[in-house]
């Protein structure tokens, strides 16, 4: 309940300005000196909402204590304004879910750790009205991995590690780590944390070695031209082509030297699935590229 007291407290800095000058000096500020004082409006309410997003949000509520938020921010290189931004992330995630708020950034470059610890300050002067200071998770406290078992234990963790240290000189012997130490996992998962990790190496120094280690096949990300989905397609490719050929060949179709060339060269699968279904009725290898 709005009373009197409360209204007054406050307003009467939007109709009487000059009470800001005792103001300041009660809180040890030198006051501003021929200031334009402007009253806007309090309401806290976007009418027109800017659009703000938390790249991940993760309520965690202990079975022993109290519950809270995490909000996880990957950061790439200094910006400008993030300090603003990750400020009215912890408002904002506050004040909605009334729940306390760690706000934690990932870094792969430890400049970018640094600067990302902050604090960043709210002040006027030496007083600081609000500070955010982001839990960082950099290069510096992401345990590198040097053992193949950690990888078989943890591939979560073992990807998020490899990640971290992409821009770090021992990224290439990490990756080799993680490569052997995938291994020992079944076949689906290693193939879902090896396209996890090409796909979180992206645009970084290290991709190219990744896909030079990557020896599965099958995609979890299609579309997104990883070395799992080229050998996916080019395992069918071949396959297509050996079911052609075997067909032609327990059928009694001689097969040239030029025309076998050209069909396991193939690498077009629906060329292919039209030259397996032609195979089935061909009287000749050349009737499977009949134009229509």
């Amino acid at each position: 309940m709005v009373i009197s007291t409360h209204e007054t407290s406050h307003r009467i800095f939007q109709d009487h300005p000059e009470v800001l000058t005792p103001a300041f000096k009660a809180l040890g500020l030198p006051p501003p000196a021929k200031a334009i004082i402007e009253a806007l409006t309090p309401d806290a309410t976007e009418v027109k909402p800017l659009e703000r997003r938390v790249d991940t949000v993760l309520k965690v509520e202990p079975s022993d204590g109290d519950g809270f938020l995490i909000a996880i921010e990957a950061q790439t290189d200094r910006a400008r304004d993030k300090g603003s931004s990750w400020s009215y992330y912890v408002a904002y995630l506050r004040a909605k879910f009334d729940l306390p708020v760690l706000l934690v950034t990932v870094c792969r470059k430890q400049s970018t750790a640094s600067w990302a610890a902050g604090p960043f300050e709210c002040r006027v002067g030496t007083w600081t009205t609000q500070s955010t200071r982001p839990f960082v998770l950099g290069p510096d406290n992401v345990p590198e991995i040097t053992d193949e078992s950690v990888v078989a234990r943890e591939p979560a963790m073992a990807t998020f590690s490899a990640i971290v240290h992409s821009e770090s000189e021992n990224a290439p012997a990490i990756l080799s780590m993680v490569a052997r130490g995938m291994r020992s996992l079944d076949r689906a998962t290693a193939k879902y944390w090896c396209e996890w990790l090409e796909v979180g190496l992206e645009a970084t120094p290290v991709r190219e070695t990744w896909r030079e280690l990557e020896k599965m096949v099958a995609t979890y990300f299609p579309g997104r031209g990883t070395l799992f989905e080229e050998t996916y397609l080019e395992g069918k490719a071949e396959g297509k082509a050996e079911s052609i050929l075997s067909v032609l060949e327990k059928r009694g179709i001689p097969v040239p030297e030029a025309t076998r060339d050209r069909i396991t060269s193939c690498t077009d699968l629906d060329t292919l699935t039209l030259w397996f279904d032609r195979s089935l009725t061909a009287t000749t290898a050349e009737d499977l590229f009949v134009e229509e």
